[in-house]
């Protein structure tokens, strides 16, 4: 069993205040404004943070568990409000968290939170507006000082500077992008979808659903004050096959030397070998067979020998790819059935467990691992949360 939290005479109105998160509703209590106990840990655990839809009925914001990798056990920890986190990200040193809301252009923010691991506490540090619509992921650099947007529903990347408070400046780019597919309804514009660094720092992509493109920008190392950290006049595009709808993307573990991208629309993934921000296009594969034009995320596993794309709107669920450790290609071994809309799914950094947010069932399911095949096996250990839809593992200390 996982430790209890410490100091037992607080231990009461924690679990009063937390336990609706794992087998009630999500939502139904708020954190305490006092200092929160501090937390033990045995050998194993993990901090999980989960993003979530919100409403008036449902999950309120950030909700923060313990996850034990060696068993799969979890205990709900606290949550912070906010309006629809929708993704979020962490500094490199994991003292604080930023969070998009995915509203429409009035409502569309970036929050800053700071994030006391000792007791379990997120606590808002400031928000600064979007300045566009529909903000679907975030990413931050390496040494923590730059965020960046992608915007679904604006068809743009917004870039935020981080200051040392961990705060976030007023927005310092805006950067539009133009384009249309073959889809005349989801295709008829830009869509950015999502937004990552080279493994070497040394660029920024980000994948455009609406004009089947993956843009790549040359990284200004050490922008001033005010200054946007993406050179925007180094973009450069790489088109993918007409009706991808490019979603989100992943690199291999061993040195970025392959980039794996999952197309929403087809339903497939393309693998590149991958070398000083070059891309060379190798196969594609198909990750749902069933034409639901609803592919969702994509994850390499931390050994390198495995990768994971979800699928949703029909036999929602997850494909196994293994990996050829010479080539980096692809062959399809599995497909797990999971809850309805896995929207975003997570790896365990020991490689043991996956595991996937349910969105329309409610629910974060936890997948055991076999460390020789990949396959898939539900461990029945249900994180029971409204509309989950990111998820993100951080150091217990």
């Amino acid at each position: 069993m996982i430790k209890k939290i410490a100091m037992a005479g607080m231990a009461a109105a924690l679990l009063v205040s937390c336990t609706g998160n794992r087998s009630g509703k999500a939502g139904d209590s708020k954190i305490s404004e006092k200092m929160l106990p501090s937390i033990e840990t045995m050998n194993g655990d993990l901090f999980l943070l989960a993003g979530t839809y919100t409403s008036g009925e449902g999950s309120k914001g950030i909700y923060l568990y313990r996850f034990n990798t060696d068993t799969g056990n979890s205990d709900s920890i606290s949550m912070v409000e906010v309006d629809n986190p929708s993704y979020l990200t962490l500094s490199p040193d994991e003292r604080f968290i930023y969070a998009v809301s995915e509203n429409n252009e009035s409502g569309s923010a970036v929050h800053a939170f700071s994030f006391d691991k000792r007791s379990g506490k997120m606590e808002l540090l400031n928000s600064r507006p979007v300045n566009s619509n529909g903000p679907c992921y975030i990413t931050i650099d390496s040494k923590g000082r730059n965020v960046h947007t992608a915007n679904y529903g604006g068809g743009t990347i917004t870039s935020f500077q981080v200051k040392e408070d961990g705060t976030l400046t007023s927005a310092v780019s805006l950067i539009s992008f133009r384009g249309s597919g073959p889809d005349s309804v989801r295709q008829k514009s830009a869509h950015l979808h999502s937004v990552r660094y080279s493994p070497d720092g040394q660029y920024l992509f980000a994948a455009d659903l609406g004009s089947d493109k993956l843009y790549r920008f040359d990284i200004n190392d050490t922008p001033f004050e005010g200054q946007p950290a993406l050179r925007d006049n180094s973009q450069k595009e790489f088109m993918m096959p007409a009706g991808t709808g490019p979603r989100h993307f992943d690199f291999h573990p061993d040195r970025g030397r392959y980039l794996y991208l999952l197309g929403e629309l087809s339903g497939e993934v393309i693998v590149f070998d991958y070398a000083f921000g070059e891309l060379t296009q190798k196969q594609i594969i198909p990750a749902d067979t069933t034409g639901a034009r609803g592919s969702a995320d994509i994850h390499v596993s931390p050994d390198g020998r495995f990768l994971y794309a979800s699928n949703r709107l029909q036999a929602d669920g997850i494909a196994i790819f293994s990996i050829d450790p010479d080539e980096g290609t692809l062959t399809k071994t599995g497909y797990q059935l999971t809850a309805r809309h896995p929207r975003n799914f997570v790896i365990t950094p020991n490689g043991k467990f996956l595991l996937a947010a349910g969105r329309d069932d409610d629910k974060i399911q936890v997948f055991r691992i076999d460390a020789e095949t990949g396959l898939l096996t539900d461990t029945h250990q249900d994180i029971h949360l409204s509309k989950p839809v990111c998820l993100k593992f951080t150091e217990k200390n």
